[in-house]
């Protein structure tokens, strides 16, 4: 059986995320306009990239390559399309994070925005660990109502099989997982959604004396 994810339409995706009672397209373009702006770096991967929400802001003189990467072939094709200003520079690869994360390329930067949620620690610290980034900034979201952690929406059934690979995020615990694999908390911030949610950034940085390629 296919992944959730590729079996959710880019159309139905990004009009539940843009919606006024969701605000999650907006409130992250936002995030990622600060993500790629904050830490000196010219390479950067992008786990979850869906249609690209935040590629505009990527900055062609400061960037020699970003990676978008996405479970979905279609959401990689709409990427390709929309961002032929980048050229040269985004390159999309087309992988499943669970099963495949050791064909990631290496890059400065890693950004996994509302993506840890549907892999789960273990194979997000696989992903940072194959990476091998310096940074790593991070969006989640936290719920009040654990029952209904998707936004009551018209294409709220559009997402009935993410139950199957949805894990409840914790700021404690990611940072605990993260200091596993040796990376610190650096930048904690809390953005308000409507309806009692909220994302959360929270950014660490590989520890000086770490060089683990693998966890211990």
């Amino acid at each position: 059986m296919p992944n959730p994810w590729e079996e959710i339409t880019l159309s139905d995706y990004e009009n539940h995320m843009s919606l006024d009672s969701v605000r999650q397209l907006q409130t992250l373009s936002a995030i990622m306009k600060e993500q790629f702006a904050a830490y000196p770096v010219d390479t950067a991967t992008v786990l979850g990239v869906a249609g690209g929400n935040g590629l505009e802001h990527i900055d062609t003189g400061k960037f020699r390559r970003v990676y978008g990467i996405d479970i979905n072939a279609d959401y990689l094709r709409a990427v390709s399309q929309r961002y032929t200003q980048l050229s040269g520079v985004l390159e999309c690869l087309h992988l499943d994070l669970v099963n495949e994360a050791e064909k990631l390329p290496q890059a400065q930067l890693l950004i996994a925005d509302l993506l840890i949620e549907y892999i789960g620690y273990e194979a997000f610290q696989k992903a940072v660990l194959q990476t091998a980034p310096r940074y790593v900034s991070c969006v989640i979201q936290i719920n009040t109502d654990e029952e209904q952690w998707v936004s009551e929406s018209p294409y709220l059934h559009a997402f009935d099989r993410l139950d199957e690979v949805h894990h409840q995020m914790e700021e404690k615990s990611l940072t605990a997982a993260m200091n596993e694999i040796g990376y610190s908390l650096i930048l904690q911030e809390t953005c308000p959604l409507p309806k009692g949610k909220a994302l959360v950034r929270v950014d660490f940085i590989r520890n000086r004396l770490s060089l683990k390629t693998s966890k211990s």
